[in-house]
């Protein structure tokens, strides 16, 4: 089985496998699987396998030459519709996003547009009007959000890659749910240009592999500063290279992780950090109460007037075409006055002083993804509470303009997951991802749920 993006360009390249057989290979996978959750829509199998030998024909030999890819539905596809998963808002795109055009010129094909939170307000996965799709790893876990579908489209072998968006943890907390790797860029290194807004100017679009490679070559293709994007920032990218000696690793004081009694998860944690000194790095525990409180903000501050000013039009003509909690939520952000939110401004700058303040000290956060995992059965009898405390370690990344990667740490015999997230100042992307990397090489882990162990596709 090919699983890794090196192994399907070499086979494309050297002759041992056609594009059209590989992006074959996805359809037979879809149809084995017969989760109608994954996918909002598909592309017609015969126009992406022409696609894919049109591209074997022609001199398209970049870095995703051949390579198949999902895309979260709340990205521009041409030729596809864009939903947000919500069906009273779709609309035909004119053009492809700008992430899908770069996609597209490095050699990758689309296959489909997969499912999401409503508006990418979610971190479970469950808040959709298509069916949920099925957690890789166990039917009866949520598959997380908002970015569930791409996913677990990467996790069981559809695709080796996806795309997702990131603005409370939507790009991570799948990840982990789903043994994956998830890789959030800093702010405005990636155009958003063409993408549904969740919060304008915090979201990102995020990228879901099996392995940090991967998500790293994946970045590569689509970094890069876009003029017709007036949130895009001429950040370097860099090469990733070998992970940085001496490193000091900041995490939560003891009395400061919160696991809401997951004592199993709380265990995870501290096996990962000691493989974290394991491979060079030195612990240092730091104080995460401003990163908590900005947190707080994305939610109960003005941040959800954004996502409101996005679903306005469908909530005006009519409300109940919105999914309950995420119609209960955006509501809200129709309250907020203009005091409130300089009110938050104020204290979120204050916050970000106190944050980077911690990061004088060390050189990155080595955080869990989420604090613990649900079933669908408890996130449906209690959405807001429990969807609340998965973003304990994601939701105030974007608001103090963090990057990071997402990666897995345990998977138990049970089939529940653990991970963590290595996290530093914008634009420190090849920083976190070298550490990742590192933290990834050592794992014993399989790729995704598809049982090839991570040390043989490394």
């Amino acid at each position: 089985m090919f699983t890794t993006i090196a192994e399907i360009v070499a086979s494309h390249r050297n002759g041992t496998l056609r594009p059209g057989q590989t992006i074959s290979h996805c359809y037979e996978r879809i149809r084995t699987l017969a989760d109608p959750g994954i996918f909002i829509a598909l592309r017609d199998e015969t126009d992406a396998i022409t696609e894919a030998e049109n591209l074997d024909d022609s001199r398209v030999r970049g870095a995703l030459f051949g390579v198949p890819v999902a895309v979260k539905d709340n990205i521009d596809v041409v030729g596809m519709p864009t939903t947000a998963a919500c069906p009273a808002f779709a609309y035909q795109p004119e053009e492809d996003a700008a992430v899908v055009a770069k996609l597209r010129a490095a050699g990758a094909v689309v296959i489909g547009k997969t499912n999401l939170d409503q508006f990418a307000t979610g971190l479970v996965g469950t808040r959709t009007p298509y069916p949920i799709p099925r957690n890789a790893l166990r039917d009866d876990l949520i598959p997380g959000g908002s970015s569930s579908g791409s996913a677990v489209a990467v996790a069981t072998g559809i695709v080796p890659i996806a795309l997702g968006t990131d603005t409370a943890g939507s790009g991570r907390v799948p990840a982990m749910l789903n043994n994956i790797v998830g890789l959030k860029p800093s702010l405005g290194l990636v155009s958003t240009r063409g993408v549904v807004p969740a919060c304008r100017t915090l979201d990102c679009v995020s990228i879901f592999a099996l392995n940090v490679n991967d998500a790293w070559t994946t970045l590569a293709a689509l970094a890069g500063y876009d003029p017709g994007d007036p949130y895009s920032r001429e950040r370097p990218l860099g090469s990733l290279g070998a992970m940085p000696s001496g490193l000091k690793i900041g995490v939560p004081r003891a009395d400061q992780r919160q696991f809401f009694g997951d004592a199993r998860a709380s265990s995870d944690y501290d096996v990962a950090l000691s493989r974290l000194q394991q491979i060079g790095c030195a612990v240092v525990e730091v104080e995460m109460d401003p990163f908590y409180e900005a947190a707080r903000l994305l939610y109960d501050g003005p941040w959800v007037a954004e996502r409101y000013l996005t679903a306005r039009r469908v909530l005006e003509k009519d409300a109940n075409a919105l999914h309950p909690i995420t119609r209960q939520i955006i509501s809200a952000g129709a309250l907020p006055h203009a005091t409130d939110a300089f009110a938050a401004f104020y204290r979120l700058e204050e916050l970000r002083r106190a944050a980077s303040n911690v990061f004088k000290r060390v050189d990155a956060l080595a955080l869990p993804t989420a604090p613990t995992v649900y079933t669908c059965e408890a996130i449906l009898a209690d959405p807001i509470r429990l969807n609340s405390r998965l973003g304990t370690y994601t939701n105030f990344v974007n608001l103090l303009d963090l990057c990071g990667v997402a990666v897995p740490a345990a998977l138990h015999a049970d089939r529940t997951p653990f991970g963590i997230t290595i996290l530093a100042p914008a634009p420190a992307d090849v920083l976190v991802a070298s550490i990742a990397r590192q933290f990834q090489a050592g794992s014993d882990l399989p790729l995704g749920a598809i049982g090839i162990p991570q040390f043989e596709r490394a």
